[in-house]
């Protein structure tokens, strides 16, 4: 189909960036036959094109209904979970005695970039089980594992999270929800949660929902929350649904996007309350689920790099095919029209397009990279640096493809003109479930005031300070290319910048913290410039030895490569200078905005 990430794309992503072959010759990894990591993306892209794609448009013509107490979707997002999990994908990288294959987290997350851009929202079901059930998996105590687990590997059992509240918002300290111990060990939970993705639907026997509340009597704020296992229904030993608990359905919630995911409000306890097992320790349901939170994060920024990609490919299509106008030079009445892509208008919005879902990507993939160093890496200081990495990245990770990928997505509409704002083309959805990204698992502001008040003083900065180690890295070795050089030397001054403007923010905090981090969301943009930037120097270092290796070999995509770091350098990297000049200058515009004054 059009529009999935390539198979070449991916090919140069894993293995010419990132060097992913390497990964079958460490211990966990050993006994993978050398061909599983491209059968496992075969496998991924035929499923994806088959299965997933026919019937995205239908799941957004077609919304969830509420009917008896229970969310109906269409009967294809059934038949596209059960072929997901009889593949495998739901369990893929679990351990082999938890029923997984080991499979390497950069080929796992690569392979889901393809479902993401083929049916984000019937997608989200699996994405949001895959987190629950890794919750549980760190989390969850033998007897909970031993009746859950296999259920949520094999299909049977989906998976939520729920946190957000009616009225409450990102502000998960104020939580009402509560939860009663009860003389068995379990707990009674009462509450009601909001915006809950997956919460309801009809194609699984069973849905675990991993639930923040507060034992009664703890603490108010953060540091009074656990972490509950609710599942809709109760299991006996075996496994097998039993009884109905009580979780209620109240109502579903209709999206701008992403509408064949169910969005639904649910109510804990109004029988007397919903059963529930303690994950983790008490007053540790935070510190847990951000275990899932962040996993999720990174799956949004892949997410948002899939659609992105996917107008990109959509609209150079379209592109290539349409008969549009002619070029100014062109004098002649009556002479042939031009395709679209000869116009350079719209070779510069494909051009941006392409710089920033690649960009975005390269990003994704190689916080995936990061995350299995930091769990599989044999030397215990690369394992060390890729968990710092990966701790300042993170925000970075999840923000930027969502932010950019709206722009690109928009771009794509703007390509097909009065086509694209039509339903006969699927620009128009993708930038609809683009728009997103943005806003879940945490809202951009949020993970600006995670990156500049809480990542970048990690281990007294040491994070911050391996990031531009590493970037600076890359800037060296680009040096070394004479095409290069420019791009190497524009790459050091911003980030230079960058660290000035870094600390000087840090200090502000200690003076006047409401200050400092007033524009923290435009500090979290243009980190993730340069963030970027670095990953489009990283793929033009190797375009550049490839294209010197052997000139005719890929030619065309080495090249295209190229003009696109160009593209991101000249156009979006050179644009942070006036940016880091204004967070350098403790920009007061909007802090000192008098409410009054908004007329």
């Amino acid at each position: 189909m059009t529009g999935l990430i390539t198979d070449r794309e991916l090919q140069f992503l894993l293995y010419e960036l990132l060097n992913t072959r390497e990964l079958i010759q460490r211990p966990r990894y050993q006994a993978l036959a050398d061909d599983v990591l491209d059968a496992t993306l075969d496998a991924a892209r035929r499923l994806a094109s088959e299965v997933f794609a026919p019937h995205y448009a239908k799941g957004d013509q077609h919304q969830p209904e509420f009917v008896d107490g229970t969310a109906r979707v269409i009967p294809e997002t059934a038949r596209a979970w059960s072929a997901f999990a009889e593949a495998g994908f739901l369990n893929a990288h679990w351990d082999e005695d938890e029923g997984g294959t080991q499979l390497p987290e950069t080929v796992f997350r690569a392979a889901m970039a393809l479902f993401f851009g083929s049916n984000v929202a019937t997608m989200g079901y699996p994405f949001l089980t895959i987190g629950a059930a890794n919750l549980l998996r760190a989390f969850g105590t033998p007897e909970l594992k031993s009746r859950y687990l296999e259920a949520m590997g094999d299909g049977r059992c989906a998976g939520t999270m729920c946190l957000t509240e009616p009225g409450q918002g990102s502000a998960l300290g104020d939580i009402k929800a509560y939860a009663v111990p009860q003389d068995d060990g379990s707990y009674r939970v009462v509450g009601q949660k909001m915006f809950i993705s997956g919460g309801d639907q009809n194609f699984t026997r069973n849905i675990v929902h991993m639930v923040l509340a507060r034992i009664q009597g703890a603490p108010a704020g953060a540091g009074g929350i656990s972490l509950f296992l609710v599942p809709k229904w109760l299991v006996d030993d075996t496994g097998s649904p039993c009884e109905r608990n009580d979780v209620a359905l109240a109502g579903l919630l209709h999206k701008m996007g992403w509408r064949n995911t169910t969005s639904t409000v649910l109510s804990f306890g109004e029988q007397g309350g919903a059963r529930g097992y303690l994950i983790g320790a008490p007053g540790q349901g935070l510190a847990h689920m951000f275990h899932m939170m962040n996993e999720a994060r990174i799956g949004v920024g892949l997410i948002a790099a899939s659609l992105a990609y996917r107008g990109y490919a959509e609209s150079l299509a379209y592109a290539r095919d349409r008969h549009q106008g002619r070029l100014p030079s062109s004098k002649t009445p009556g002479s042939p029209q031009v395709r679209l892509v000869e116009h350079a208008d719209v070779r510069r919005l494909l051009l941006a397009q392409k710089a920033y879902a690649e960009g975005a990507l390269g990003l994704c993939l190689y916080a995936s990279s990061l995350f299995e160093d930091q769990h599989t890496h044999q030397d215990a200081q690369r394992r060390q640096h890729a968990a710092m990495l990966l701790d300042v990245l993170t925000p970075v990770v999840k923000s930027w493809p969502a932010r950019y990928g709206c722009v690109a997505n928009d771009m794509a509409i703007q390509v097909l003109g009065g086509s694209g704002y039509t339903n006969e083309y699927t620009v128009e959805q993708l930038y609809r479930d683009q728009r997103l990204n943005p806003i879940h698992e945490g809202a951009e502001a949020i993970h600006g005031l995670d990156l500049l008040a809480r990542k970048i003083r990690l281990h007294d900065g040491a994070g911050l300070a391996l990031f531009c180690s590493v970037v600076r890295d890359t800037v060296e070795a680009a040096r070394q290319e004479a095409a290069l050089a420019g791009a190497a030397a524009l790459l050091e001054s911003v980030l230079t910048k960058l660290e000035g403007v870094s600390a000087a923010l840090l200090r502000m905090q200690g003076q006047d913290i409401d200050l400092a981090l007033a524009n923290a969301t435009v500090y979290l943009d243009v980190f993730g410039k340069v963030a970027v930037g670095w990953i489009w120097l990283q793929q033009a270092l190797v375009a550049t030895r490839a294209l010197a290796a052997d000139p005719a070999r890929d030619a065309a995509y080495y090249q295209g490569k190229l003009a696109a770091q160009r593209y991101f350098f000249d156009w979006d990297l050179r644009a942070a200078f006036p940016i880091l000049e204004r967070l350098a200058a403790f920009d007061r515009t909007a802090f000192d905005m008098n409410e009054e004054w908004f007329q």
